[in-house]
Formats: structure tokens, C-alpha cells, sequence
């Protein structure tokens, strides 16, 4: 299918509409597509926290670095551990789960682990982000909550991250919309797992609609494995989103999140969309 965008007025023109019995999916990613989303992030070098850069921006600036998601509550877990242990010992010891949500390469959590044995990162470190997304008052239960970077050749711990999320007012009207329309809606995100079933409760979408800690590469595989049974729809907005817009029948990339897009995030979507409602519009 061939979709072109006017960006200023919102109009689409499409070719080749499916027939109208064609079962249909939307793959909707979370952090900055359903939820408005605020992130703080520690720079463990400077001890700066910035609330303005994006995580997948300061992993793809060095080829070593892994975003890594904790799946954990950081309210009912992060907060009550030592402040003083390091990372590793706090997940090593307490047998914390955890997923690789972003890299350039494959990384086994043992891997990961061992990578940072020696490294003095601390649990203050992430408690530092989590207050300040706290004090903000956004919500760490429906956003990814909490975790840190890693630089794999260096064996360290250089950013610590929390990020909370509000929905996006559109949302509920846009997921009741395309069910009436009998859509079938899948969130698939890099955020922690148990942020995203508390999302589905959120929206009222099944459970096992949700995939939780999905890397770029198992986003481009569930939207694989979904067209075949539906023609899909695939709507994100960041880099790890790319390889899911490209895969998908038509893919979308929203900027409600107000945030500065890499221009390779625009040259993988079909679609470009100012606002979630506006998906709506788009005839696939």
C-alpha cells in the first residue's frame, strides 16, 4: 500500500483499499505514542539529571550501550532497597528481572550482569530519577518505570533512567473508536511488563494483547507474526519503533509527544500524524 501525508492539513490519500472484510490490527507502542510520557535521566559521571533527552538518542550515540528496563515496581521494590549497594549487587542478590529493551546488538542478561561486576553504579542513582518523576507526578505504573544504560565495552553504568507517563486525553476515544470499527488493538513496547498490563486495564484491551520489554527487532517479529491473520497498522514514534513501521502494512509515526524525531524514524513511516486521533482518518 502506498500512503502519502499533507503533514499541515492532515489529509491522506491511499491506493489499493482491502476489501472490507479484511481482519484488521493496530500495534500501538507506549512511552510517547498512547502516554504522554516525562523522563529523568542521571548522567552517573556529571550526577546531572536531565529531563529533555531522549534514552534511545543517548544509546544510539555509542554502539556499546544497552537500555535496560528493570521489571520491577520501582515504588514497591527500588525505593525500599539500600540506597549504598551497587546495581549489580542489588540484582544479583535479589534476583531482580530484568530486559534488554534497546541495543544495536543481541545481549544475554548474563552477559549484561557480568559486564558490570565491578561497577560502582548505586541504587541512589536510580532512586535520584525516580523522585524526580515522582515530584512531577506522573505516573511510573503505566510508563516504563525504571532502569539504566550500560556501555558494554567500558563495563559501566553511565546513565541511571525513570520514566512516568500520562494518557494522552485522545486515547480512550481512538481504542473505543477502532473497536467499534471491530480493529483489533496489540501494544507492543520496550516498557516494563507490568506497566503495560496495568495499561491494558487502562484501555481495556486483553492481556496477552500486550507485549511488554519488546526490543525493535521482537516488535518488526510480532507485527510479522500478526499479518498473518490481519492487515496491520503499526504506530510509534522513535527509533526503536523503525524496523515494526517498516514491517507493517502501513506504518505510522506520531509527534504528539513534542519531542525532536531522528529523520530516519520519518523515512521508515508511511504516515505522519500530529495527534493519535488522526490515525482515524487513515483508510487501510
Amino acid at each position: 500500500m502506498s500512503l502519502q501525508i499533507c503533514t499541515t492539513t492532515l489529509m491522506y490519500e491511499t491506493t489499493n483499499i482491502n476489501p472490507v472484510d479484511t481482519m484488521k490490527a493496530v500495534v500501538f507502542d507506549n512511552s510517547g505514542t498512547l502516554i504522554k510520557r516525562y523522563k529523568a535521566i542521571k548522567n552517573l559521571k556529571t550526577g546531572v539529571i536531565c529531563h529533555d533527552v531522549s534514552s534511545i538518542d543517548v544509546v544510539d550515540y555509542d554502539h556499546e550501550r544497552v537500555l535496560v528496563v528493570l521489571q520491577t515496581d520501582p515504588l514497591k521494590c527500588i525505593v525500599k532497597a539500600r540506597p549504598d549497594q551497587t546495581i549489580y549487587s542489588f540484582l544479583k542478590k535479589n534476583d531482580v528481572k530484568f530486559d534488554v529493551s534497546y541495543s544495536s546488538m543481541d545481549v544475554a542478561n548474563d552477559d549484561l550482569l557480568e559486564a558490570i561486576k565491578n561497577d560502582k553504579g548505586r541504587v541512589k542513582d536510580i532512586v535520584d530519577t525516580l523522585d524526580a518523576v515522582v515530584e512531577r507526578k506522573y505516573n511510573v505504573q503505566i510508563c516504563s518505570g525504571s532502569g539504566f544504560i550500560v556501555n558494554l565495552e567500558r563495563g559501566k553504568v553511565e546513565f541511571t533512567i525513570t520514566a512516568g507517563g500520562k494518557l494522552f486525553s485522545e486515547v480512550p476515544e481512538v481504542v473505543q473508536e477502532l473497536k467499534n470499527r471491530g480493529t483489533d488493538i496489540f501494544v507492543a513496547s520496550g516498557d516494563r511488563t507490568g506497566s503495560l498490563e496495568e495499561l491494558a486495564r487502562f484501555i481495556d484491551i486483553p492481556k496477552e494483547n500486550v507485549f511488554g520489554t519488546a526490543s525493535s527487532r521482537r516488535k518488526k517479529e510480532i507485527v510479522k507474526e500478526l499479518k498473518e491473520k490481519y492487515k496491520v497498522m503499526m504506530v510509534g514514534n522513535s527509533a526503536n519503533d523503525i524496523l515494526a513501521l517498516e514491517e507493517a502494512d502501513v506504518g505510522v509515526l506520531t509527534v504528539q509527544q513534542g519531542e525532536e524525531t531522528p529523520q530516519k524514524v520519518f523515512d521508515a513511516a508511511d504516515v505522519v500524524v500530529e495527534n493519535i486521533r488522526d490515525i482515524l482518518e487513515i483508510n487501510f
